[in-house]
């Protein structure tokens, strides 16, 4: 990711919107039933914290990542219990087979798909959220390069358990339809 990629950020979580936390994710508290009841989890991307915040509110030990120092800061206000890493994830190290749950919302980078699967313990759960190319409909300026194809993302973790896979049209937190793809998908035991 280029620096003008965490400038950009930057420049978005600045925005006074971010003074508060925000609700987590709806994939994850509509499926927080799945949880283990605590264990280590990484937040890929996490923004201003608010899916952090709810696994460190389950018990987690939770490594939150992002690129923007502005969104880092916020999430360690909201959340002090996690840890929070600045980092550029195209140059970020995951090691093997250290957490229970990885969690994967609006950012689309490829090739950390096969370093999710061996960063997951068995039994670990990925949860997976993002813009699929039928955002193009609304969004033509949108490349396909950062939106997934139609099941795409369900192919990618065949090795895995399915948990839960949906491919359509949701209701964004602003009120306008997006079009995503979710996953939850279980590491072997």
């Amino acid at each position: 990711m280029a620096q003008s990629d965490s400038i950009r950020w930057d420049e978005r979580y600045r925005e006074a919107q971010y003074d508060h936390p925000l609700p987590p994710r709806r994939l994850l508290v509509e499926n927080a039933s799945l949880l283990p009841k605590g264990g280590r989890a990484l937040d890929i991307a996490a923004g201003t914290g608010r899916n952090a915040c709810f696994l460190a509110q389950r018990g987690f030990q939770v490594i939150g990542v992002d690129v923007s120092w502005q969104a880092i800061h916020r999430a360690a206000r909201f959340s002090p219990a996690a840890h929070w890493v600045l980092a550029d994830l195209e140059h970020f190290s995951v090691p093997e087979c250290a957490f229970d749950v990885i969690l994967n919302f609006y950012y689309l980078q490829r090739n950390l798909w096969p370093v999710f699967c061996r960063a997951l313990r068995p039994g670990g759960l990925l949860f997976l959220e993002t813009l699929t190319q039928d955002m193009r409909l609304h969004r033509p300026d949108l490349q396909d390069c950062n939106l997934l194809a139609a099941g795409e993302l369900a192919n990618a973790f065949q090795q895995m358990e399915t948990l839960y896979h949906f491919e359509g049209w949701v209701e964004s937190d602003h009120g306008k339809q997006k079009a995503v793809a979710s996953l939850i998908a279980r590491q072997p035991t």
